[in-house]
């Protein structure tokens, strides 16, 4: 595909990746269940634990994901490499804090666990625990961090050539200049403007 036909194909990506991750951190990633006498029912009740506990920092990299949406959509070529990179590294940052969330659960429900017993330290809460179950969302965010990396990548490799945008983004639009034209005549106000100026540096208009 041509570079220059990239710019929706990325934008598009990094909302998809950003939004997927934004919806993950709302949903429920492991179900715990506490070891017999831990004081919060049977060891048979199931506690949920949303990516809100187990990973808070998904919230802010994912808005932060959907920021960069606009910033790219108006940003010149050199600016677009800027974001291009931190783009990476967003997307990177939130694999990174959806991978540890899976790769210590113990950690990552701890807080649910605090909340129920009363217990808390990783320590501590590790042995009142009998299970924990993840879910298919922190792998959703995941792909989402991915999806975000990638589009990232396209940005970088494809950024400068994207075309500028539209018209109507523009502060002031200037019209094309005709060498053989007449001057647009002047407004009355403008007119007035000239003549003060000319009586107060002692010239008499009307001369």
């Amino acid at each position: 595909m041509n570079a220059s036909r990239m710019k929706s194909p990325a934008i598009i990506a990094t909302i998809v990746g950003a939004g997927l991750t934004l919806l993950s951190w709302s949903q429920t990633w492991f179900d715990l269940r506490l070891a017999d006498g831990a004081g919060a029912g049977t060891p048979a009740d199931a506690i949920p634990v949303a990516g809100s506990i187990a990973s808070p920092a998904l919230a802010a990299l994912s808005l932060a994901g959907l920021a960069l949406v606009a910033a790219l959509a108006l940003a010149g070529p050199g600016l677009r490499m800027v974001l291009g990179v931190l783009e990476v590294l967003l997307g990177a940052s939130i694999v990174f804090a959806a991978s540890t969330s899976i790769g210590d659960p113990v950690a990552a429900v701890s807080p649910a666990v605090t909340d129920a017993t009363g217990v808390s330290g990783a320590g501590p809460t590790a042995e009142l625990l009998a299970s924990v179950t993840a879910s298919a969302w922190p792998a959703a965010a995941i792909a989402g961090g991915a999806l975000v990396v990638l589009a990232g990548v396209v940005v970088l490799a494809t950024g400068t050539k994207w075309p500028a945008s539209s018209r109507r983004y523009r502060g002031v639009r200037l019209a094309e200049t005709d060498d053989h034209a007449e001057p647009a005549p002047r407004a009355a106000s403008d007119r007035a403007i000239d003549d003060w100026d000319e009586l107060s540096r002692g010239d008499d208009p009307t001369g």
